[in-house]
């Protein structure tokens, strides 16, 4: 007997496995595919019974493996024997080489990152120089200015204007460590190659500082990452919000050393959605689906969906209490699902996690409405069988959000948000801002303050820079001041510093006595 199917294509492009046959007496297949597509459905055709999984392929070299025995499907293993796919056709036959292998199970993250933990090439406690370190950052990042601000109760004024600057801001503890271990790898390391698979942080200052100290960052071809030129022994650095669990295997496989800067709440994130999976839960994930942080997360996760924000979770609600189109559920959710998703079948046992960085509130009620839904899908009774929470809100986070959420009580006429214009979190305290209407202004550096009066800046939720002519009025003026967990003071003392030369430079010239 052979074993044969069929491709269906769910992606961008076709294609197909050169022929060959399967006998059934081969106890366990593993194939290797490199392929062009990102993502397809493999249907086992036996007999009678037919069984299907999408198989997801990694990026870097466009490289997947999936397993079957007889007529069971696993999902993507490790594998030796490859198998090159070919465009056109949508039929193939696979052939294997492996009659003595034993089973292998489903790919377990947990037993991975233990494994990893315990290499010799592996670090994440850094390497013996904190106290140079600590000295180098201390001249680099911080401000005098910033710290008189502080001990004055967080006022300062200055001619005719008052800076209220919030009582939690900038760099986070998580950060911090993120940044200091970069520098630390740097000093331990200095002829080898390092590597950086995202940007440490959310911060073009501190970005720019580690490209000047020799550190190369993982280049992107489209929506991939390109690792075809790290090697073997090369030091790759895992930033602050971390990294897929495949970009992880990845970089092992090379030989490479590997230190892992992820922030402490963003790996309990991971360990939420590890006791989802192990427990068969639907990890329902508040987050952009996008964003690295998230996109590491979902990697750790069984079955998973990823809600951007409340109204999302609605619709989600809706769908289990009353069932819906589920065509267009897919199509909505088609990039923030994993791989396979019926949402029939995968909403009816849900578990919460999020993106550290997003608003607290809008967590916490999407935790409150998932639990209401299946209390009243299931009953009060049957609630701990449909639904799982963990806190998993970053208290940093949440401490800069209550901050901004007090300064906007006080009396301003304009509002500066200093970091990243990618930072998750700068973006929503400046949501804060926004939603109390106040004239808010996010920028990224302290030249987006223009000496003609003007200041470019991002809008809440736009994807460009705009430019305001006139966003300082003339006469005492309040400006309240944040920064997001990713900016150093230094940014904050330069941003202020600029907006005190315009100030300056604006003001009439005394009339001659």
């Amino acid at each position: 007997e052979l074993l044969s199917g069929d491709l269906e294509l769910i992606a961008h492009s076709s294609a197909t496995v050169n022929c060959s046959a399967v006998p059934m007496s081969v106890a366990f297949v593993n194939v290797s595919a490199s392929l062009s597509t990102s993502s397809f459905r493999l249907i086992v055709n036996e007999s009678s019974r037919t069984r299907s999984a999408v198989v997801k392929v990694n990026a870097r070299e466009r490289q997947t493996v999936f397993s079957f025995r007889g007529s069971e499907l696993f999902r993507p293993i490790r594998s030796s024997t490859s198998v090159s796919f070919q465009t056109e056709p949508t039929s193939f036959c696979v052939r294997g080489d492996a009659a003595d292998t034993e089973p292998q199970e489903q790919f377990d993250t947990k037993a991975f990152t233990r494994a990893l933990k315990q290499s010799e090439k592996y670090n994440r406690k850094g390497f013996g120089h904190k106290e140079e370190v600590a000295e180098m950052m201390q001249s680099e990042y911080t401000s005098s200015l910033v710290q008189e601000i502080k001990e004055n109760n967080f006022v300062y004024t200055k001619g005719d204007i008052t800076i209220k600057l919030a009582q939690s801001f900038g760099y986070c503890w998580g950060v911090e460590r993120a940044v200091a271990m970069a520098y630390e790898t740097r000093k331990h390391f200095p002829t080898e190659k390092l590597w950086i698979t995202n940007e440490i942080i959310h911060n073009p200052l501190v970005n720019e500082q580690l490209k000047d100290m020799g550190v190369n960052y993982v280049p992107v071809n489209g929506a991939d990452k390109d690792f075809t030129g790290i090697g073997s022994g090369d030091v790759v650095i895992l930033p602050a919000f971390g990294a897929s669990v495949q970009e992880m295997q990845l970089l092992n496989d090379k030989g490479c050393r590997i230190v892992d800067t992820t922030c402490p709440w963003v790996s309990k994130v991971w360990n939420s959605v590890e006791k989802h999976k192990r427990s068969n839960y639907t990890s329902i994930i508040h987050g952009k689906y996008a964003h690295e942080e998230t996109v590491a997360t979902a990697s750790f996760a069984g079955t998973y969906l990823i809600v951007l924000n409340l109204d999302e979770a609605e619709y989600v609600a809706d769908y289990i209490l009353n069932g819906g189109n589920k065509e267009e559920f897919l199509s909505k959710f088609k990039k923030a699902m994993s791989a396979g998703f019926d949402p029939d079948r995968d909403l009816v046992r849900v578990g919460i996690a999020n993106q550290t960085t997003m608003l607290k509130g809008e967590t916490e009620e999407m935790g409150k409405l998932f639990e209401r839904t299946m209390m009243r899908k299931y009953g009060p009774d049957q609630l701990n069988e449909h639904f799982m929470s963990f806190n998993t809100i970053c208290d940093a986070t949440q401490e800069r959000q209550d901050a901004m959420l007090s300064l906007v009580e006080d009396t301003m006429d304009v509002m500066l948000v200093i970091g990243g214009y990618n930072s998750s979190n700068t973006t929503h305290l400046q949501e804060i801002a926004v939603l109390r209407k106040i004239p808010s202004y996010h920028i990224d550096r302290p030249e987006r303050i223009h000496m003609d009066g003007s200041i470019e800046h991002q809008p809440l939720f736009a994807k460009t820079l705009e430019v305001t002519p006139t966003w300082l009025q003339p006469g005492p003026v309040t400006i309240g001041v944040t920064s997001g967990a990713s900016t150093p003071d230094i940014v904050i003392q330069e941003v202020l510093e600029r907006v005190f030369q315009y100030r300056t430079l604006s003001q009439p010239s005394p009339a001659p006595a």
